[in-house]
């Protein structure tokens, strides 16, 4: 007999509410900088009379010094100075202690932080020693595995707000100027000047309070009123450090002469996703004119942090590639359950129980109440990913101020994908939309397909690919065939046409492989062509590729005068018409429109070329919805999931990319997709026997 359905309910609840003091407990747990319980690294106890605290719990490195050996050996500052012939007095005391603590700085940044560092308090009041909160420990340890390690920290940060991150960041590159090694000059670089000039305030403000005498080796004579910033010569944004012989330099995005690195060792790039592309001026330009000159060694020191700000910009697109591995650089996220104070406890043990329950019983519910609600699934996908009671307590009361998700997404983040959701009213799902991301990859081979002619009649015979890695045509499949077997209705190629200068929208010739679909899969990207190029040669070149693929089914797509869809507009106006006559008497397999009964019982001409409208257009778009939303198909090019998350339903209800991105790649796949799945019919092997794959042998670019 099964157990009731209450007891099952009252079990689980029973057993979320253990987890959730196990979470708390874990959180919870001791960190004091200053004795070293439970700070950052690797610790071992040590007990000493006469140090101004007796038991402390120290960095294992610390114990490769002999003078911290020795103290551990003989527990106490007297005992010590007995040991080595000195009676214990107050001045030869002070000296030892003197001397642990500057081993101690040197090994222990979060004890430095708590002793030397003033900072702003937020909210007002006092200057206060820094002391590391839960999310700074995360980042500050990243750091200092990296650095134990010996490897360059290349860290690409992104944040949530308001837990310190860039704070911490800067003050960890002040440890390593003012503590670890002389010579090490830093650059700030934020979106604008009050942003830069901020962040360097928190250098100013660590400066003005620290002790002279750490400038300074232990026996070193100086004076307590020696300058601890001069100028450089006639510049305004560059101070140096004389004790430290190292420089502290701010620039901002909006003025990329500021930021040229030269010799600079550690580079703090705020707020990336914020920095514009102007004329002449790139976030990629800044970056390579930040880091120019700097080696790739220990000790060096290179951050991008940043809020998210919308996808398929600079920021968006390092982020991705640290993920997938692809860069040096190293990603780092913050959700806000991380952040200390985003928690609301309950007010009794009941409240606490039923809210438990009531998560429990709505962990699959789809829907909300309200626009100011998140639906029980979601609820309960922050309680799997680690959440407590009281921080889901916090997010419910801190949702309902908001009325979309993405406001409060792009203010407090669960993770990553959210963090880059923009505020428009997305498409497409964005988390449908990464799960297309694993199967992106380089192209098998890189080049082009070429024949007798670039144009006409000829330009289809004697077709063969040659390679060549500055190429337009990507391709990850060849077009394959069997000894035994015709596939019927397998390739189609889809062309949206674009401009032939710089700055008009791509044209795009994709490529679809259904013969997945007879093994029950969804169609997939094979190859794409992506360039600027004029329209004549477009036409032949989307004919020539259809024929290398078997003669596939080749859709254009006719964005006539007819359409009354601004959206859709191209370089010069109009040009389809001009395209498909190009080709339709030479390339049969050519994609034509449906004719009404009225148009068969006149004889009206075919119409070719797919008819973006807006009509249409809502219909291909509904299907590239649900093709997303059920992984229905397999991508190859991740710039076209980048498309996908930068495309929105403005107020009007027309379908756009957002100001400054394209939609080039994506409309090939609404057309194709929706070609493919709503109007062909399923392909199929005309002959039932053993198939033998052939295989393909590339020319080399010698025979051209």
């Amino acid at each position: 007999m099964g157990i009731p359905n209450t007891a099952v309910m009252e079990r689980q609840v029973e057993e979320l509410l253990t987890l959730n003091e196990e979470r708390i407990k874990e959180q919870e747990k001791t960190f004091d900088p200053l004795t070293g319980e439970g700070s950052i690294g690797k610790r071992k106890k040590f007990v000493c009379d006469g140090m101004p605290f007796k038991e402390q719990w120290l960095p294992v490195d610390m114990f490769f010094y002999p003078l911290v050996r020795r103290l551990a050996k003989f527990k106490s500052v007297d005992a010590f100075l007995v040991d080595l012939g000195v009676t214990p007095n107050p001045d030869d005391r002070a000296k030892v202690v003197e001397q642990f603590v500057r081993i101690r700085v040197t090994e222990d940044v979060a004890f430095w932080f708590a002793t030397f560092c003033y900072i702003k308090q937020k909210g007002g009041g006092e200057d206060v020693l820094f002391r590391l909160n839960r999310p700074q420990r995360k980042l500050i340890e990243w750091f200092e595995d990296c650095r134990h390690q010996g490897v360059p920290i290349r860290l690409i940060m992104l944040k949530a707000r308001q837990w310190g991150g860039s704070t911490a960041v800067q003050l960890y590159m002040a440890w390593l100027q003012l503590v670890q090694e002389t010579g090490l000059n830093s650059l700030i670089i934020a979106h604008v000047k009050d942003t830069s000039v901020e962040i360097k305030d928190m250098f100013d403000k660590l400066l003005t309070a620290y002790p002279v005498r750490l400038l300074h080796e232990m026996d070193e004579p100086y004076n307590e009123n020696e300058p601890k910033q001069v100028g450089v010569g006639n510049a305004t944004n560059i101070k140096r450090i004389p004790q430290r012989n190292c420089k502290i330099k701010i620039g901002t995005a909006e003025k990329p002469d500021s930021c040229r690195g030269g010799d600079y060792n550690l580079v703090h790039l705020s707020e990336v996703g914020l920095w514009k592309t102007t004329e002449g001026k790139t976030p990629e330009q800044i970056v390579r004119s930040a880091q120019g000159g700097m080696n790739y060694t220990p000790n060096t020191m290179v951050v991008y942090e940043s809020t998210a700000n919308g996808t398929g910009n600079f920021f968006h697109r390092e982020w991705i590639s640290a993920v997938k591995g692809e860069s040096k650089f190293k990603p780092l996220f913050v959700a806000w359950y991380e952040i200390e104070k985003n928690v609301l406890p309950f007010a009794s043990k009941k409240e606490k129980e039923a809210f438990a329950s009531k998560l429990w019983q709505n962990r699959a519910n789809k829907n909300a109440m309200s626009d100011r609600e998140e639906p029980g699934r979601y609820l309960w996908k922050l309680w799997k990913m680690g959440a407590t009671l009281e921080a889901i307590n916090w997010y419910v009361m801190e949702r309902s101020g908001y009325h979309d998700h993405a406001d409060m997404a792009a203010e407090c983040p669960s993770d990553p994908i959210e963090a880059f959701k923009h505020s428009g009213a997305r498409v497409f799902d964005e988390y449908a939309v990464e799960k297309f991301r694993s199967a992106c990859k380089d192209p098998k081979e890189v080049g082009d397909v070429y024949a007798e002619s670039l144009s006409g009649a000829d330009s289809l015979t004697g077709l063969r690919f040659v390679e060549d890695h500055q190429g337009l045509l990507w391709i990850w499949k060849h077009p394959q065939k069997f000894d035994d077997v015709t596939i019927e209705n397998r390739y189609v190629v889809v062309v949206d046409i674009g401009g032939t200068s710089s700055k008009a929208d791509w044209s795009v010739i994709v490529v679809f492989d259904r013969y997945p679909m007879i093994l029950g899969d969804g169609p997939e990207v094979v190859a794409q062509w992506y360039g600027h190029i004029d329209m004549d040669l477009l036409a032949w070149k989307a004919a020539q590729i259809a024929t290398y693929y078997d003669n596939a089914y080749l859709v254009i797509e006719s964005n006539t005068l007819e359409t009354k869809d601004k959206n859709r507009s191209v370089e010069g106006g109009d040009q389809s018409a001009f395209i498909l006559d190009e080709i339709k008497d030479t390339y049969e397999n050519l994609y034509a429109r449906g004719q009404s009964a009225e148009d068969i019982r006149t004889k009206a001409p075919v119409k070719y070329g797919f008819h973006t409208n807006v009509k249409t257009k809502p219909e291909i778009i509904s299907t590239l919805r649900q093709v997303i939303r059920d992984k229905a198909y397999i991508e190859r090019d991740s710039r076209c999931l980048d498309e996908y998350l930068t495309y929105e339903k403005d107020s009007s209800g027309a379908y756009n990319a957002v100001i400054g991105k394209h939609d080039d790649l994506l409309m090939t796949r609404a057309i194709g997709l929706h070609v493919i799945l709503k109007q062909m019919e399923f392909p199929v092997m005309v002959k039932l026997a053993a198939t033998v794959l052939q295989t393909y042998v590339p020319v080399s670019e010698a025979d051209v």
